[in-house]
């Protein structure tokens, strides 16, 4: 069976898009955002180089992130986005690539017809889906088809889905809007009060790579910031702490304890001995922040690993399931 067009597996995630190509492996990771011209609507920039221009732009120039909560906030501008990542990967396709894209797990029809729209608006021959966590799992090397039940933590930049996968399929799921970009919106508003500073969604995202942690650390690091003092109107840089991140990150991340909690709870009890036996995977970057693995494994009492690799798990899984699309072909047209 010949198949002209390149296969692309893309992981459309709120903070960044990565995408793999068959064959190649990831072959291109940029920030999900776009700077627009709001006179005439054309794109101006995508990615990294959009990325520098957030709280930096003249009135009528927009840089946005077009995914919200993961979930496609705005259409066009997602369609365009889509559009141009695919064209730098596959250059100028004679035949349209077949593309499968990542999607939270507890996702509406409406919105899995708005990401299969702007797919094929950009240029897919035919889009297929995948739920995160099922794609995080096989990405970090879970053999998904046994009847054993894993359970997958996924934390990305708009939502944390949680599953319990056992023979192929998720038994037990959720997903809830808070993850990477909760944890940012939680410092700028800590730094705000306790400081009485306005700082950027970038400064905020420095401060949560660099000292933010969410179980105690043994020594308290540190890091110069700059913002606005709402007094004076005026730049200030100020010191913060690793244990006031503790403070303004602790009620987010319990958020995400719940969730899993919650899940446990659901689970049938067969599953819920293979997980206490073989343990919670956390991917994704979210799960990178320090100490959220230590709290999860205090608070369920289940032993907590963080997969290899984790921003790109949920890319490489789709790249993996990508090896399938031929007999999922199959099976359609029987």
């Amino acid at each position: 069976m010949f198949n002209f067009g390149q296969d692309v597996g893309i992981d459309l995630g709120t903070a960044s898009v990565i995408v793999y190509v068959k064959g190649k492996g990831i072959v291109l990771r940029e920030p999900s955002v776009v700077a627009v011209n709001n006179n005439n609507g054309e794109v101006l920039a995508v990615g990294g180089e959009a990325r520098r221009m957030l709280g930096r732009t003249p009135g009528n120039i927009v840089a946005t992130r077009p995914l919200k909560d993961g979930v496609i906030s705005d259409y066009t501008v997602t369609e365009k986005m889509l559009k141009y990542f695919i064209n730098k990967v596959c250059g100028k396709f004679i035949f349209s690539p077949r593309i499968m894209i990542c999607i939270p797990s507890q996702v509406t029809e409406v919105e899995k017809k708005a990401v299969i729209d702007a797919a094929t608006q950009a240029g897919a021959r035919k889009v297929y889906l995948i739920e995160e966590p099922i794609a995080a799992a096989i990405g970090a090397g879970i053999d998904i088809a046994k009847p054993c039940g894993n359970m997958v933590v996924d934390i990305g930049g708009g939502t944390t889905d949680i599953a319990v996968i056992s023979l192929g399929g998720s038994v037990v799921n959720t997903s809830i809007k808070v993850a990477g970009d909760k944890f940012d919106e939680a410092i700028i508003r800590y730094i705000k009060k306790k400081h009485n500073i306005i700082i950027g969604e970038r400064t905020a995202e420095d401060l949560k790579v660099n000292i933010g942690c969410v179980y105690p650390k043994i020594q308290d690091a540190e890091m110069d910031i700059r913002g606005r003092d709402l007094t004076t109107g005026l730049p200030k840089t100020i010191t913060v702490y690793s244990s006031e991140m503790l403070e303004a990150l602790i009620e987010p991340a319990m958020m995400i304890v719940d969730a899993v909690h919650g899940v446990l709870e659901k689970t049938p009890p067969e599953l819920a001995a293979d997980i206490s036996d073989r343990g919670i995977y956390m991917t994704g970057g979210g799960s990178l922040i320090d100490g959220l693995d230590k709290l999860l494994q205090e608070k369920t009492g289940i032993n907590v690993m963080i997969a290899q690799d984790t921003v790109s798990c949920v890319a490489l899984g789709t790249g993996k399931a990508l090896e399938n699309l031929d007999a999922l072909d199959g099976k359609n047209r029987r």
